[in-house]
C-alpha cells in the first residue's frame, strides 16, 4: 500500500514543523524513509507505531540531536541540519523514562533545569513558581525525585521542559506509568498548554489517547501510512474499502461468539472490543446474516449496530495492508532472483502445507 498524504486540506495557519522527504539511515537499515509532515502551532499531534517503527529516529532528528540522512525538516522556522543548536533553545523533551535527579528535591531539579537551560535574571524565580503553578506540583516542592509516585515524576518531568517556555514540546509515551487518574489530569495540562499555543508532539500507544489529538500520524516500517485528524483517518479508502461494513455486536458469552463469528464466510475480520465485537465484512447483507446466524446459534444478542471503524481498526487494517503488500514484493524479489522464498519454503512447500 501506498503511502498516504494527509487526507484533507488545513486552514492556512503558521507552521511549527514542516518535514519534507526527511530521511535516516543507519548503514543498510531505512529507519525513517521520506517522511512527509506538517504540524501546525498549538496542535497536539499524535505520533503512533509499533516499537522499531521509526518514532523515536524522528524525534531525535527534530530535536537536532540527530542528523538527517537526506530531506529537509523545520522546527519552529530552524532549519534542523544548519543550526541544530538554536532549535534546543525552543523546545522541551519529556522522555518516557523518568530522567530527573532522584535524590534532588522537586524544587532542585527545577532549580537546576532553568540555569541549564538560561533562565536567570529578575524573572527566573517568577517563571519556576508559574510552572510549579501550572503543573500543581507546589505540595511536593520540597519531596525528593525518588520519593514522588510515577505520575508525579511525569509531572516534574513536565515542569522541567516548560520552565525555559519552549514553543514546542516532544513527550515520548509521557503516560505509560500512569494510572487513569493521573493520565486523564496530565491531558488536561495538555489541552492547557496547546490553548496558550505551545505545540505538543506526543508519541503514545494508547487509542484514547490518539483520540484527543488534533491530529495523528501512523508510521509502520519506518513510512508514514496515514496522518490527518482522528475522524478523517477513519474515512480512508484502505480502511472503510468499497462496501464495507463495520458492526458492533454486543453479546453474550462474549469469547464463544468471537470463534463462532470469525469462522462465518462472509466475514472479513472480528475482534473483542471492550464487551462487544466489532466485525467487519463486504457483505451487504452482513447486519441480517450475522442477525441469523447467531440467532441460530443460541447467541444472547443483546444489540447489533453499524458503527464508524475506530482508531484501532484503523491502525490495524493500515498495518496488515502494509505487511501484505511488504510480503508480495519480498516474493516478487525472490522470484525474480530465482531464490527460496524469503520465509524459508519455497512455493512447492508452501501449497503443499
Amino acid at each position: 500500500m501506498s503511502t498516504l498524504e494527509t487526507v484533507s486540506p488545513r486552514i492556512a495557519t503558521e507552521p511549527a514543523i514542516i518535514t519534507e522527504d526527511l530521511v535516516r539511515t543507519f548503514g543498510e537499515k531505512v529507519a525513517v524513509d521520506h517522511l512527509n509532515l506538517r504540524i501546525d502551532k498549538g496542535e497536539i499531534f499524535g505520533f503512533l507505531g509499533p516499537n522499531g517503527s521509526g518514532k523515536s529516529t524522528t524525534i531525535k532528528m527534530l530535536c537536532g540531536l540527530l542528523s538527517p540522512s537526506s530531506g529537509k525538516a523545520i522546527v519552529s522556522g530552524i532549519d534542523v541540519r544548519r543550526d541544530a543548536e538554536r532549535i534546543r533553545s525552543k523546545i522541551g523533551y519529556m522522555p518516557q523514562k523518568f530522567s530527573l535527579y532522584e535524590d534532588l528535591t522537586v524544587k532542585e531539579n527545577i532549580d537546576f533545569y532553568s540555569q541549564l537551560y538560561g533562565v536567570k535574571g529578575p524573572g527566573a524565580k517568577r517563571r519556576k513558581e508559574e510552572v510549579i503553578e501550572l503543573v500543581g506540583i507546589g505540595h511536593y516542592r520540597d519531596f525528593l525525585g525518588k520519593q514522588l509516585s510515577g505520575g508525579w515524576k511525569q509531572r516534574l518531568a513536565l515542569c522541567c521542559a516548560l520552565v525555559h517556555q519552549p514553543e514546542i514540546i516532544f513527550l515520548d509515551e509521557p503516560t505509560a506509568s500512569m494510572d487513569p487518574v493521573a493520565r486523564r489530569g496530565l491531558w488536561d495540562l495538555l489541552f492547557t498548554l496547546a490553548s496558550s499555543g505551545v505545540t505538543l508532539f506526543v508519541t503514545t500507544h494508547y487509542m484514547d489517547e490518539a483520540e484527543r489529538c488534533s491530529s495523528v500520524g501512523y508510521i509502520y516500517n519506518s513510512r508514514l501510512i496515514v496522518s490527518g485528524g482522528p475522524d478523517e483517518i477513519k474515512q480512508v479508502r484502505e480502511v472503510i474499502g468499497q462496501g464495507n461494513v463495520h458492526l458492533e455486536v454486543v453479546c453474550k458469552p462474549l469469547v464463544r461468539t468471537f470463534n463462532l463469528v470469525k469462522a462465518l464466510p462472509y466475514v472479513q475480520d472480528v475482534t473483542i472490543f471492550g464487551q462487544a465485537l466489532h466485525v467487519v465484512s463486504v457483505h451487504p447483507e452482513a447486519y441480517q446474516l450475522l442477525a441469523d446466524d447467531l440467532r441460530q446459534s443460541a447467541v444472547q444478542v443483546q444489540e447489533i449496530r453499524e458503527i464508524q471503524p475506530s482508531l484501532e481498526d484503523v491502525f490495524v487494517t493500515l498495518t496488515k495492508a502494509s505487511m501484505a503488500e511488504e510480503e508480495a514484493r519480498l516474493r516478487d524479489k525472490a522470484g525474480k532472483l530465482g531464490k527460496a522464498h524469503p520465509t524459508g519454503f519455497d512455493d512447492e512447500d508452501e501449497s503443499d502445507a
